[in-house]
């Protein structure tokens, strides 16, 4: 059971409105009580007028409950007016209560409770006053509660805000601090750059000039090779001293070579004489095989080197 308790103006005159009904809403019926705080009058509206009512406004239920509540139970209401018949009320007729919503100077019934007088007045004034005084002290200490709500958020309020002020200069030294490292740090990148870079450019002028050196080296080396095809082409040979023994073997087969080559007219005449020393002769036999083949390896050589060499020529 809900219960509502307010104050209404009647003909310049003071009344207490009490209502009182079950469920969500007053769409399923309720019961007032109107009082002067000496005469009372008691009365009751049904599921079915409520209908009855919102059908003859040609307004949906749901909308003509809601203004009904708001008539009945907001107190001190500007939009709703009511009104007693007779006026002013006897306290042993039954009386008739209309209620009216205003909307831009124009007022249309909401719907009349008729009302029977009370056989004992005092006892449901009564009852309005011990529900007003248990409604004070609930709101008295819902109103207590709250305020000690209140006091606890804006002391949380207060310890959170002193807790995020000193993050925050945690956070702005934090910050500062990471600063600073980050740029010893990079300062330290730089230089690093800095000296790697010059040891680049320093080994890339030293591999420049090693590079002219061997390029020189070899362009010296080119022309002394050149200069010695040269001496050897004109010289016939290699130009290093060969020894003695193969010098010797050389000119004696050269030797051998002309006599046997040149017909003389004491050849026939030295064939008859006996050799008085063999061992001699298988010295220069020997002799002999070793220069022509090393005469012919030189000769090779040589011819190679001349060919060479007017390739050379001819590309030039």
């Amino acid at each position: 059971m809900h219960t509502s308790v307010n104050e209404i103006r009647l003909s310049d005159s003071s009344f207490f409105l009490r209502v009182d009904w079950e469920g969500q809403s007053l769409g399923s019926g309720f019961q007032l009580l109107l009082t002067d705080g000496q005469d009372a009058w008691r009365g009751e509206v049904s599921e079915a007028a409520v209908n009855s009512e919102a059908e003859e406004l040609e307004m949906q239920k749901e909308k003509y409950i809601q203004d009904l509540q708001q008539a009945l139970t907001e107190a001190e209401n500007t939009s709703y007016s009511f009104s007693l018949t007779p006026d002013p009320p006897n306290h042993s007729c039954t009386v008739s209560l209309t209620y009216e919503k205003i909307q831009k100077d124009i007022s249309f019934r909401l719907g009349c409770v008729v009302l029977t007088a009370v056989t004992e007045p005092v006892e449901a004034v009564r009852e309005v006053l011990i529900h007003s005084l248990q409604r004070g002290n609930t709101l008295h200490t819902t109103n207590h509660k709250l305020r000690e709500e209140n006091r606890r958020l804006c002391q949380e309020h207060q310890r959170i805000a002193a807790k995020l002020k000193h993050y925050i200069e945690g956070k702005e030294t934090l910050e500062a601090e990471l600063y600073s490292r980050f740029v010893l740090v990079l300062n330290e990148k730089k230089a690093k750059i800095r000296s790697l870079q010059e040891t680049l450019t320093t080994l890339q002028e030293t591999r420049s000039s090693d590079g002219q050196k061997n390029r020189k080296s070899v362009k010296s080396d080119q022309a002394a090779g050149l200069e010695d095809e040269a001496e050897q082409d004109e010289y016939g040979g290699s130009t290093d001293e060969e020894p003695e023994e193969v010098q010797q073997s050389t000119a004696a087969s050269n030797e051998s070579f002309q006599v046997s080559s040149s017909p003389s007219p004491l050849g026939e005449g030295l064939r008859d004489i006996t050799d008085v020393a063999p061992c001699r002769k298988r010295r220069f036999r020997h002799l002999g095989a070793l220069e022509l083949t090393v005469k012919k390896t030189t000769l090779e050589t040589a011819q190679r080197k001349r060919s060479s060499l007017e390739r050379k020529k001819r590309k030039k």
